[in-house]
């Protein structure tokens, strides 16, 4: 029972039946070798010579007719009860005394399938007591080989029983080993050792097992001597006698390298899996951030870096904090920052090495943590900092930073190391998404290009806004335009060219310019010099087809500003009034341009009212894709009504606030009237 080998059977820990009150002893293979006794069995017949056969080791104080019964239930396994059995001590004291037992004796498979005998004995020391003892003897017998049925079905290393309720009920000497919690000290409850992140939930889970009589297999963090945390798994299952459960019987094993593993691997997959199908760089840091926190880290924030010439970095440099995201509170503001000074910031794009710091809680060291951070990590008592380099394509694109405060375990290599193995894993999307945002934005620089400034104009606020597809690294083809046509009067023009790429802007640029020149000085009606439009289009691309609105807005001689207007196969203009009313202007609609059919357009005139918004605005502020078009709309005109006090430039901005899925281009331009 001293040495380790000695207490199991297979994969089966003995050692359960330690504490036992009566006496049990366990015998392998034809030889009926002694594997076990325990305590109270080797107070009844002394200490014995464990691995050697029953005949041997029991020879002084047992009868052949004793080793005889042993074969007999081995190859029946029929259990055979005695009652009070007279031995007598013979090399082992006190010589010559007699004495008797009680006993029950069962056929188990402690090891490599080979049938063994188990024996609970109990000392009696007359009739009257054996009689007493005797269901006792049998009941305890019983119980036991229960337990050991049980136990077959569990694996582990430590081993604890509870009563029918949950509640332990004998000492496990190895939950004292693993935590330095003493039996003695039980009415502290075995919950005091368990992370407090996870108490709740585990005895919600081990109350439902007990209730429900299933079968308990569950993973939770228990405090160790050292102080740290770690993973273990226990595994329960209730012993039955006669239809009621008589106690519960366990098993806890240290699982911590396992569950690190099994971390490991469905974070590396979740991150890999996670960014596959994302286009753009925010949305793919986006979804890093989210697999770090909470599963990593309390506080995550991501900064995309300039691009340094040469590699050399000079201070001051400003570094833009695209995402932030935090388990609880709220996280940094994100937002560009600027690093003027050396930090450890600095230092992991420097080197292109991670870093990672462990401080008091709320007492980061100076320079450790992100720019514009410090005081967030004092109020959110942080402990702990790594700040990793994402490299992409060979230059340093972005770091991530990430943190935990509270009374969460400081970070440590491992998690850094496995944050950086997300990044590697999520590299060839990073390096797409790179590539993509660069593309966009060279585009868009382009397209703003392309795209004139709004004129100034006595008594009238004109404002524009151009947003690119979110899915599309390509030029489009949505333009706008506003000009003062020598007679004073206004026009506004907005268009899409079919397509979304170089060809379609080309198209664009050159239908802006031509519309332009033919409505600078033409008297004639907005929808005559769409027709005249339509007919140059067949020159340009015989095949590309375009909307348009030409509008011009006239100074009033008397009563309000009128709109002249003529619509090629676009969503209608808006109008919204100062006192929040809205409804489009569904006037002279008429065929898209390029169509290849010369006929006359229709133009109409509106009455603008004073303090009145007007908007022209292509489908993309509409549209989404599965939608009728009438859905989109209608969200537009009600959220144009309710901004009609607001501000111009505000107005324009929060109606690319909008629920729209940005899978085309926006541009818009939105004029506002004076009062009378």
């Amino acid at each position: 029972m001293k040495d380790e080998h000695t207490r199991r059977a297979g994969d089966l820990p003995l050692g359960v039946f330690d504490p036992a009150p009566v006496g049990v002893a366990v015998f392998s293979g034809a030889d009926h070798r002694l594997i076990y006794m325990n305590d109270a069995y080797q107070k009844i017949v002394g200490e014995r010579p464990f691995g050697s056969p029953a005949r041997e080791a029991f020879h002084d104080i047992t009868q052949e007719r004793f080793f005889t019964l042993l074969d007999q239930v081995r190859e029946t396994g029929k259990a055979v009860s005695l009652k009070e059995i007279p031995f007598e001590y013979r090399d082992h004291r006190p010589a010559g005394r007699k004495r008797h037992i009680s006993a029950g004796v069962s056929r188990i498979s402690p090891e490599k399938g080979e049938y063994g005998v188990m024996i609970t004995a109990v000392e009696v020391m007359d009739q009257a007591e054996s009689a007493r003892l005797g269901a006792s003897v049998a009941a305890e017998r019983d119980r036991f080989l229960h337990r050991y049925q049980s136990l077959i079905q569990l694996e582990g290393q430590e081993i604890w029983v509870s009563d029918p309720r949950g509640e332990v009920i004998e000492p496990c000497p190895g939950w004292h080993r693993f935590t330095g919690q003493p039996w003695e000290s039980r009415e502290n409850g075995w919950l005091d050792a368990v992370h407090p992140d996870d108490r709740e939930p585990t005895v919600v889970a081990w109350r439902k097992a007990v209730e429900r009589l299933d079968r308990w297999d569950y993973v939770y963090r228990v405090k160790t001597l050292d102080d740290t945390y770690r993973h273990v798994r226990e595994r329960a299952v209730p012993v039955v006698e006669g239809g009621e459960v008589v106690e519960w019987v366990g098993t806890f094993t240290d699982v911590e390298q396992e569950w690190q593993e099994e971390r490991r691997r469905a974070l590396l997959d979740r991150a890999a899996a996670a960014t596959a199908d994302l286009g753009s760089l925010d949305e793919v840091l986006r979804t890093l951030a989210d697999v770090i926190v909470p599963a990593l880290a309390d506080v995550c924030a991501i900064f995309l870096l300039p691009e340094f010439e040469c590699e050399s970095i000079r201070l001051p440099f400003v570094a833009e904090r695209l995402i932030s995201v935090a388990r609880t509170g709220i996280p940094p503001k994100v937002g560009p920052q600027t690093i003027d000074e050396e930090r450890d910031f600095v230092t992991v794009i420097r080197t292109r090495l991670p870093i990672l710091r462990g401080f008091p809680k709320g007492e980061p060291l100076p320079g450790s943590v992100p720019p514009g951070a410090e005081n967030y990590f004092a109020r959110a008592q942080g402990n702990s900092v790594a700040m990793v380099p994402v490299i992409v394509d060979g230059a340093v694109a972005a770091v991530v930073a990430a943190g935990r405060y509270g009374e969460r375990e400081k970070l440590d290599p491992d998690d850094v190391d496995l944050m950086g193995r997300m990044l590697a894993h999520a590299h060839v999307h990073l390096s797409n998404a790179m590539r993509f945002q660069r593309t966009q934005c060279m585009a868009l620089a382009l397209q703003n290009y392309l795209l004139p400034d709004p004129p100034r104009v006595p008594r009238l606020e004109i404002a524009a806004r151009y947003r690119a597809s979110a899915s599309s690294a390509e030029i489009g083809g949505d333009w706008y335009d506003s000009f003062v046509r020598p007679d004073g009067s206004t026009v506004l023009t907005i268009g899409d060219v079919a397509g979304h790429d170089l060809a379609a802007a080309v198209t664009m640029s050159q239908l802006r310019n031509m519309l332009r020149g033919l409505a600078m000085d033409r008297q004639e009606p907005p929808g005559d010099i769409l027709r005249r439009v339509d007919v140059a289009t067949e020159l340009l691309d015989g095949e590309g087809t375009a909307t348009c609105v030409l509008a011009h807005l006239e100074a009033p001689d008397s009563g309000g500003w009128s709109l002249h207007y003529s619509v090629a196969g676009h969503p209608p203009p808006l109008l919204v009034t100062h006192e929040g009313e809205a409804r489009f202007l569904e006037g002279a609609a008429n065929p898209l341009l390029g169509t290849g059919c010369d006929v006359s357009r229709s133009s109409s005139v509106a009455v603008l009212p004073a303090r009145s918004t007007l908007l022209l605005y292509t489908d993309g502020l509409v549209e989404v894709p599965g939608e009728h078009l009438d859905v989109g709309l209608e969200r537009l005109r009600r959220g144009s009504a309710t901004l009609a006090c607001e501000p111009l430039d505000h107005f324009c901005d929060r109606l690319l606030q909008l629920p729209v899925a940005y899978k085309d281009d926006i541009a818009m331009i939105a004029v506002r009237l004076p009062g009378i």
